[in-house]
């Protein structure tokens, strides 16, 4: 298939309020002349994207929706999907906890899979028909720590994995059908979502949003399987095949211990 073109076209983009989702909304009406549908669960966030993307000439539906909801999810792809072709979806909505496994409370917990893991998923499911319609595309937002797994973000690290595998497997069932399917996979990105004391300590490890935002497009664009940004994490993936797992995740664990007893009493 040749190379995805948004120019004109309906995109959407989950989690698109703030961090990863907010830049690729706005890099994707920028630079692509796309026309987006953003999906958040802040309304406020919301009306100031729209507010901004308008004024670069951009068409722009905001649905509000709690993506931990199922009933929300398929609201909001209803209403994403009445009365115009959408050409792409860019699933990024979700939420991580840093600290300890057990002070994950089971509702916080329940959030988490249901928005990371159910509603990637459900809308994946019903989308993919919809932009295969026009030879669009699907691409999922994980994360590195998706293939690398990260000790105290433990649940997220294991919702990022589910991820991994269901777009690799979505990806071969895929093949020979005029649709695509990416698995993007950053590290860390300095968002709203790291910008808790509990990170402060590992900042230097975060990437400029504006960069991993621009650097997903063009996988997504490119229609990649599976996308890792950044040469240096690419270069430390490619070693977790040769050194030993445990040593690798035991690592990251003492740097993420490191960071909690530098920020949290008692931790």
């Amino acid at each position: 298939m040749k190379a995805m073109e948004f120019n004109g076209r309906w995109v959407l983009v989950t989690g698109a309020s703030s961090g990863i989702g907010r830049e690729m909304a706005v890099q994707l009406a920028r630079d692509h002349g796309a026309h987006i549908v953003a999906v958040a669960r802040r309304g406020d966030r919301l009306d100031a994207l729209k507010r901004d993307l308008e004024a670069l000439g951009s068409k722009v539906e905001t649905i509000v929706a709690d993506l931990s909801k199922i009933e929300e999810v398929d609201r909001a792809i209803e209403k994403a999907t009445a009365g115009r072709d959408l050409y792409a979806a860019i699933l990024n909505a979700g939420v991580t906890h840093f600290g300890p496994y057990q002070e994950l409370p089971w509702a916080d917990f329940e959030v988490m899979l249901n928005t990371n893991v159910r509603a990637a998923v459900r809308m994946t499911t019903e989308l993919l028909p919809k932009v295969e319609r026009h030879h669009g595309g699907v691409m999922l937002v994980s994360s590195l720590s998706g293939l690398t797994p990260v000790p105290y973000q433990t649940a997220y690290s294991a919702t990022k994995a589910f991820l991994i595998s269901y777009g690799a497997c979505l990806w071969h069932e895929l093949k020979g059908r005029q649709v695509s399917l990416t698995t993007y996979a950053p590290g860390g990105v300095a968002t709203e979502m790291t910008a808790g004391k509990r990170f402060k300590p590992l900042r230097g490890w975060l990437m400029d949003v504006e960069q991993v935002a621009r650097d997903g497009i063009d996988a997504f664009r490119r229609r990649r399987d599976l996308f890792i940004p950044g040469l240096t994490y690419r270069v430390g993936t490619a070693l977790l095949g040769v050194l030993p797992r445990r040593l690798v995740v035991g690592s990251i664990a003492a740097a993420y211990r490191r960071a909690l007893v530098k920020t949290t009493p008692n931790p």
